[in-house]
Formats: structure tokens, sequence, C-alpha cells
């Protein structure tokens, strides 16, 4: 939704890839895709239903295309136990790296981080400026994610960083430091055994059915016999969020929970989750 809002108004048309029964990327429909006048194509692992897949294959696809190939990663903890977006073939990577040690905050701050192959990195943004109208409808441009530096320094500044920023930077620097590559690794495999326990007790409750048969990490989907929005109703009147309805963002997912579970949750919360939905379905 964000790239069709920054595009809408460019030669440039944005195509989703259908997903499988797996959850994963139908590569039989990304090859019908892959014509001459291809981009880039833009995946994610785990992907918005917690799927992980190995994307090697759609990056050589990409790249003999004559495209580049784009990963984002919503949660890059699931990094300590699968591939990195360069051992997959990435030309860019994004990621989301507020689970560094960055609290939630009320929505905020969100880290994000931007790498990209040697060849790319002067192609990488400093400052990105959008297009608007004053109060008398004249047009004008408008800083996007500017820094100080960049209003005193305008055309000869070179960062893009701000206080904020490098708090948010510095905070996750820390985290990691004390984690360790172990640490690391040791906590994405408990965040990945906490997921894959409650996706077993949940498909053992009547009326609750695990529909795609991929691997995840930290989040997975789930369809109830009850509407999702009833029972995201239901259950936050005991103070339960059981998950996120997924009909607004997939349609055809109609009766789709997407739940996340982590090292924060503990067994007392799973349980009470647990005993809401047997007598909810």
């Amino acid at each position: 939704e964000v790239l069709k809002t920054y595009l809408k108004n460019e030669a440039v048309q944005v195509e989703e890839v259908p997903f499988t029964k797996e959850g994963t990327i139908d590569r039989s429909a990304l090859n019908k895709m892959l014509g001459n006048d291809i981009a880039c194509v833009v995946a994610a692992t785990p992907n918005f239903f917690g799927v992980v897949e190995d994307l090697s294959d759609v990056a050589g696809k990409v790249h003999d295309a004559g495209g580049l190939f784009i990963t984002t990663t919503t949660e890059p903890l699931a990094l300590g136990l699968y591939q990195s977006p360069g051992e997959m073939g990435a030309d860019v990577a994004v990621a989301e790296g507020q689970s560094f040690g960055n609290a939630i905050s009320f929505g905020g701050p969100g880290l994000g981080i931007f790498a990209a192959k040697k060849e790319h990195i002067r192609s990488m943004p400093g400052r990105l400026v959008g297009e608007t109208v004053d109060a008398d409808g004249k047009r004008g441009f408008v800083l996007t994610l500017a820094t100080r530096e960049q209003h005193i320094r305008r055309e000869r500044a070179t960062s893009n960083i701000c206080t904020n920023v490098s708090l948010c930077a510095l905070a996750a620097t820390i985290t990691l430091a004390l984690w360790g590559k172990s640490g690391l690794r040791e906590l994405s495999r408990i965040n990945y055994s906490r997921s894959e326990d409650l996706k077993e007790r949940l498909s053992k409750i009547p009326g609750v059915s695990i529909p795609f048969s991929g691997t995840t990490f930290n989040e997975f989907v789930v369809e109830t016999k009850l509407d999702p929005d009833e029972l995201v109703r239901r259950l936050s009147a005991e103070k339960i969020v059981p998950g996120i309805p997924l009909s607004k963002a997939y349609p055809e997912i109609l009766r789709g929970l997407l739940v996340t579970v982590t090292e924060m949750n503990t067994d007392e919360q799973v349980k009470k989750l647990l005993e809401a939905l047997r007598l909810v379905l």
C-alpha cells in the first residue's frame, strides 16, 4: 500500500504475487510476471503470514530478468535461525529493528534498517522530498524525514542521522552486544519454539485450523469458525488480544486471524488465551 501511494503518479505498475497453500510465494505466477520491464521484486521473510522461506531461487530469477531483488524483514530476530538477505542474493535489504532493545513506547519509535550491496550504496536516498500545495493552492515542496543538518547545510548535507535515530541505534547496538551471537540465536530459538507450541495447541481446539503448512516464526495464521472480528471483540472484553483479523488485507482469508507469541508472553497468558478460545468456539 505504501509503494502504491508513493508511485501512484509515476509510470510504475505495482503487482502483488499470489501465495500458495503453504503461505509462500507462488513461483509459477512469479515466473509469468517476470518480463523485460521488471524493475524489482520485493519479498518478505518472515512474510505477512509469519511464513519463512528460502528466497535464493527468487533472487536468481529476478536477476536473470534484469531486475533488483529487495527483501523486507519485519522481525530480524528470525535471522538468528534463518538465512540472511545477503545469503539469499538480495540487492537491497530493509528491516524493522525495534525489537533490538527499543521499547514499544505507545507505537514507537521505529528503528529502520537499510542495507545495500556496495554497487548500490550511492543510490540510497539521503532525504525524501514530497510535493504539496500551500494554503493558497500554490505548488510547494516539503522535506520528509529531514534532519537538522539538512536545513542548515542544505545541498552540502551528507548526514541522514538525527538525535533520536542515534539513540535508537545505540540501544540496538548495546542490546546486540549484550546478547552476542549465541544469545541472539538462543532468543530466536525461544521465539520459534513458543510459537510452534501455541500453534500445535491451538490446532487441537475444535473450530480452529491452521491454513498454511509453511514454517513460521513468531506469528502464524489460524482460521476459526467464529467471525474473527467478533472473536476479537469478545476476548477483548476479557483483556485478551487473540490476534489481528486478516480479512481487510486479504478478503479471501475471511476467517483468518494472525496470532503472535514471543518470549515476552508468559505461560499464564498463553493458558488464558487457550481457555478463552475453548469457551467461545
